[in-house]
């Protein structure tokens, strides 16, 4: 049964994604770090490695917990979600800022000194301490050279924040971007469940269109029997008939069904209309062994079928025998429905055929698209219809 998935304004970014994303980021920014102070001749020293290493995984559990925040404006309209993401960025930049200062607090003198040996200088041309450092560390450390700094711990922790702000802006901004995306493609799913179960109902009441065709027709024989007192043959039609809807009914109309089975029905079918023209009707069926299990939409013969029987069997004196046959040409299964019938002056298609054949070509359409084809006319011996569609196995769902 089709299923239509609920609204798209549900949709969310998967956790791992989210996790993913935010160690993407951090592990960019430490190794840029690594990568800049490397540069300064400080990025190979462990004492120095640790601190970079534990701002990053702080950086990673604020940044989660931003997150946790910011998904619940998952499903808020876009101003909403850029407003959240201005104004949740900036006390976590402060965090972050806070987080950078404790964690350096201890490492700070040792790191001025090795600068002013390699440097001579504790401040880049920039007046940003090699990025990370607290400013305060500037103000005690022993460099002759060093800039003039900030004069409060807050400016410092504030010059750091503003980094840390754009950082995650830009985090936000990715996330935006995967949020749109998994909408985006929750809206493609749920266009593609309406489409199927578009497609599933157009095959539903094509299928139901046969049903009330053949049993009007074949209502009408047993009524024909029974007026000229011939109450074994209409006994068996009803007996044959039972069986026939119980077989025709039992499937899902959506679904397909073995060849074979497809085969049988229609034997079931013939059976009924042998009663009515037990000297007229013969039939032949060619399924060969390795195509019985081949999958075929529910009684896609039928009206083929009986439109041989009416335009073929029904007005002809003579006996008239129907073929179903199925064998596999270029990869593909072609199924032929035939009978040695009387053609119509020049040649041209039976009075009424169109209707039942209509049915099929639509039918097929629905299921298999431009994959499949009809092809229906006379032929030299009488006449004949052609399917041909693509080969689907027991794997089908």
């Amino acid at each position: 049964m089709n299923t239509v998935p609920a609204d798209d304004s549900g949709a969310r970014v998967a956790f791992a994604t989210v996790v993913a994303s935010i160690a993407g980021l951090w592990l960019c920014y430490f190794v840029l770090t690594t990568l800049r102070w490397w540069l300064y001749g400080l990025g190979s020293s462990l004492d120095l490695l640790w601190p970079r290493v534990l701002v990053s995984l702080a950086g990673i559990a604020i940044t989660l917990a931003l997150w946790l925040v910011l998904r619940l404006f998952d499903a808020r309209p876009l101003w909403a979600k850029i407003a959240a993401a201005l104004i949740l960025s900036l006390p976590v930049a402060l965090v972050l800022a806070q987080a950078n200062q404790l964690i350096f607090a201890d490492v700070q003198t040792v790191v001025y000194k090795r600068i002013e040996v390699s440097q001579g200088q504790a401040r880049d041309s920039n007046g940003d301490l090699l990025g990370d450092m607290p400013l305060d560390a500037r103000r005690n450390a022993p460099i002759e050279h060093a800039k003039p700094v900030l004069a409060s711990a807050w400016q410092d922790i504030t010059e750091i924040a503003f980094g840390r702000y754009f950082m995650m802006l830009a985090w936000c901004a990715l996330y935006l971007a995967l949020l749109t995306g998994e909408k985006a493609r929750a809206a493609e799913r749920r266009e593609g469940a309406f489409r199927r179960a578009a497609k599933a109902a157009e095959l539903r009441s094509l299928r139901y269109q046969v049903n009330p065709h053949f049993l009007f027709n074949t209502l009408n024989s047993l009524s024909a029997l029974v007026l000229t007192g011939k109450a074994e043959a209409a006994e068996r039609m009803i007996q044959s008939l039972s069986a026939f809807y119980r077989r025709s009914l039992a499937d899902d109309p959506t679904s397909d069904v073995r060849l074979r089975e497809e085969f049988e029905l229609q034997k079931l079918y013939l059976d009924i209309e042998a009663v009515r023209f037990p000297r007229r009707l013969r039939a032949d069926y060619v399924l060969p062994a390795e195509l019985e299990d081949a999958r075929v939409p529910g009684m896609i013969l039928q009206p083929l079928v009986e439109n041989s029987v009416k335009h073929a069997v029904s007005p002809s004196g003579a006996q008239i025998t129907i073929t179903l046959a199925a064998r596999v040409e270029y990869g593909r299964l072609v199924l032929t429905v035939s009978d040695d019938g009387a053609r119509t002056p020049g040649g041209e298609t039976r009075t009424g055929f169109g209707i039942g054949l209509a049915n099929v070509r639509e039918r097929l359409e629905a299921r298999f698209g431009s994959e499949a084809t009809v092809v229906s006319g006379p032929v030299p011996d009488g006449y004949a219809t052609v399917l041909r569609l693509p080969i689907v196995g027991e794997d089908r769902e």
